[in-house]
C-alpha cells in the first residue's frame, strides 16, 4: 500500500469532489475548485513529509525518486491549473464547474500512475486515463466551433498515436515474450531481432506524439488556439512531464541497451523539432499560437538532454521540466487575463499592458525571459545545464544549432516585449481586471522563475539524485 499513497489519496480527492458535485445547487459550487486546489497543494506537501518508496504488483508498479518527482511536478502543476481556472470556469461553465475538475484530477490521476508504471499495459492504460479526460476538456467550450474543432484534431492525434503505440509495444512483447520493462532489458541486451528493432521505432513514433515533436507536432498549434486558455495552460505542460517519464522508463530502462541504434532517430526528431519550432514561431501574430511553437521548440532541448542517456544529462532535463512548468503555466496565466480583458490573443492586445498593469506586464517579460534562456532566470539555467549536458555527451552539433536557434527564440520572444513595453495601447482598450486567484498564480509563478534564476542549486540537487536512482 505504501507505494500507492499519493495515487490513492489523489483518487480520494477526485471521489470528494465528484459526490460534491452530485449533490451541491449550480450556486454553491466555486467552492470546489478551492477545495480540489488545496486537496493538491497538501499532497503536493505530504509527498516531502511521507515516504512512498517501493514497488507494487510484482514491480509493475515503482515510487521511486524518479516517479515521486514526476508525482510532485503533476500536482503543483494540477494545484496552479485549478487555481487559474477558477473565475473563468465559474463565470463562463457555472453549470459544469464539478465537471471541469473532476476531469483534470481524473487526468492527474492518469499521469500519477504513468511516473511509476513500468509495465507496457500499465503504461498505456494510465496513457489512456490521462488522454480521455483532456480531449473533454479541450472540447468544453462545447458552443464554441474552435474549441470543437481542437478537440477534434486532439482526439484523432490521441487515437492514431495510442494505436501507433501500442502496436510497437504488441511487436516488443511479440520479441522479448514479456511486458515488465525489466525483462525487456534482459532480452535486449544481445544482439536483437528486427521485430524487435521495428516495435522500438514504432513505440518511439508513438511517443513522440504525445510530446508534440515534429513531425508529430501538427495537432499542437490548432489544439492550443482553439481550446480554452484554462485547459491550454495545463496542457502545455503536464501532459508533456507525463510524456517525457514514459520516455525516460522506456528509453532508459527497457531499451537502455538499444540507444545506440535509436540515437540518430532521436538526433533527427531532436533537430527537426528545434527548428520547426523556432522558425514557425516568428510569423505568429496570435500570442497562443506563438507559445505554441515556443512549446515545440521547448521539447526540442528537452530531447537533447534525453539524447544524454546519463545522469547528469537526466538531472538536467527533470531540472528543464520543473522550470518549464513555471514559465509556461506563468505565461499562459497571462494570456489568460489579457484574453479575457480584451477578447483577443492577437500580439495587438498586449500593446501597452505596460502602463494599464505594470505587475502583469513585468510578470509576462519574466516568463519571456525565461523561455528565451536569458540570464538570471529560471530559464537560462534550463538551457545552459541541457547545453553542458548534451556537450559532454558529445552531441556538439546539436548545442551550436540549439544555441544559434536560442538566439531566433530570444526574438520572437522580445516582440511580444516589444508590444507590451514600447507600443501604444489599442484606442478603447478594455482596462485589465486580475481576479484574485489568477493573480496568485502569476505571482508564484513569477517568483519560482526568479528563486531558481537566483539559486538554482536546490532544485538542481534534488533533479539529479532523481536521475541517479535510474542512471547510477
Amino acid at each position: 500500500m505504501q507505494p500507492l499513497l499519493l495515487d490513492v489519496a489523489l483518487a480520494g480527492i477526485l471521489l470528494v469532489v465528484f459526490l460534491a458535485d452530485l449533490f451541491l445547487p449550480v450556486a454553491a459550487k466555486r467552492p470546489l475548485a478551492i477545495v480540489t486546489a488545496a486537496g493538491l497543494a497538501l499532497l503536493l506537501a505530504a509527498s516531502f513529509a511521507i515516504d512512498v518508496s517501493g514497488s507494487a504488483f510484482g514491480g509493475a508498479f515503482v515510487a521511486d525518486p524518479l516517479a515521486v518527482w514526476f508525482k510532485r511536478l503533476f500536482l503543483g502543476a494540477g494545484a496552479l491549473a485549478v487555481l487559474l481556472a477558477v473565475d473563468p470556469v465559474a463565470r463562463t461553465f457555472a453549470g459544469r464547474q464539478g465537471e471541469y475538475y473532476v476531469l483534470l484530477l481524473a487526468s492527474l490521476l492518469g499521469m500519477s500512475i504513468l511516473a511509476s508504471a513500468r509495465e507496457m499495459i500499465l503504461i498505456a492504460v494510465s496513457f489512456e486515463l490521462m488522454s480521455l479526460p483532456l480531449y473533454a476538456l479541450a472540447a468544453f467550450a462545447k458552443g464554441q466551433r474552435p474549441s470543437i474543432e481542437a478537440a477534434i484534431k486532439f482526439y484523432l492525434v490521441g487515437a492514431v498515436s495510442i494505436a501507433i503505440t501500442l502496436y510497437g509495444l504488441s511487436l516488443v512483447y511479440g520479441a522479448t515474450g514479456t511486458t515488465q520493462l525489466s525483462g525487456i532489458a534482459q532480452h535486449v541486451a544481445g544482439e536483437p531481432s528486427l521485430l524487435l528493432a521495428l516495435g522500438l521505432f514504432t513505440t518511439f513514433a508513438g511517443l513522440a506524439f504525445k510530446i508534440g515533436a515534429v513531425p508529430f507536432h501538427m495537432w499542437i498549434p490548432d489544439a492550443y488556439e482553439g481550446a480554452p486558455t484554462v485547459v491550454v495552460s495545463f496542457l502545455s505542460v503536464a501532459p508533456k512531464a507525463a510524456g517525457f517519464a514514459v520516455l525516460v522508463r522506456v528509453y532508459l530502462e527497457g531499451f537502455a541497451q538499444l540507444g545506440p541504434r535509436l540515437a540518430p532517430v532521436l538526433v533527427a526528431v531532436c533537430a527537426l523539432t528545434l527548428l520547426v519550432g523556432n522558425l514557425l514561431a516568428v510569423r505568429q501574430t496570435n500570442v497562443k499560437r506563438l507559445l505554441a511553437y515556443s512549446g515545440i521548440a521547448q521539447i526540442g532541448y528537452m530531447l537533447l538532454a534525453l539524447l544524454t542517456t546519463n545522469s547528469e544529462g537526466l538531472g538536467v532535463l527533470l531540472f528543464y521540466l520543473a522550470a518549464y512548468l513555471f514559465t509556461n503555466l506563468g505565461a499562459f496565466a497571462v494570456v489568460t487575463v489579457v484574453g479575457s480583458a480584451r477578447g483577443s490573443d492577437e500580439l495587438a492586445a498586449y500593446r501597452g499592458l505596460a502602463r494599464s498593469n505594470p505587475g502583469v506586464a513585468l510578470a509576462m517579460l519574466l516568463f519571456l525571459l525565461s523561455l528565451g534562456g536569458i540570464p538570471f532566470v529560471a530559464g537560462f539555467w534550463a538551457k545552459l545545464g541541457v547545453f553542458i549536458a548534451a556537450w559532454h555527451a558529445g552531441h556538439s552539433a546539436l548545442v551550436l544549432l540549439g544555441a544559434v536557434l536560442a538566439v531566433v527564440g530570444v526574438y520572437y520572444y522580445l516582440r511580444v516585449a516589444r508590444s507590451i513595453y514600447l507600443d501604444d495601447p489599442e484606442p478603447g482598450a478594455a482596462p485589465l481586471r486580475v481576479p484574485a486567484t489568477q493573480g496568485i498564480v502569476i505571482l508564484v509563478s513569477a517568483v519560482a522563475v526568479v528563486a531558481i534564476g537566483v539559486w538554482p542549486a536546490p532544485l538542481f540537487t534534488g533533479a539529479l539524485a532523481a536521475a541517479r536512482s535510474v542512471l547510477p
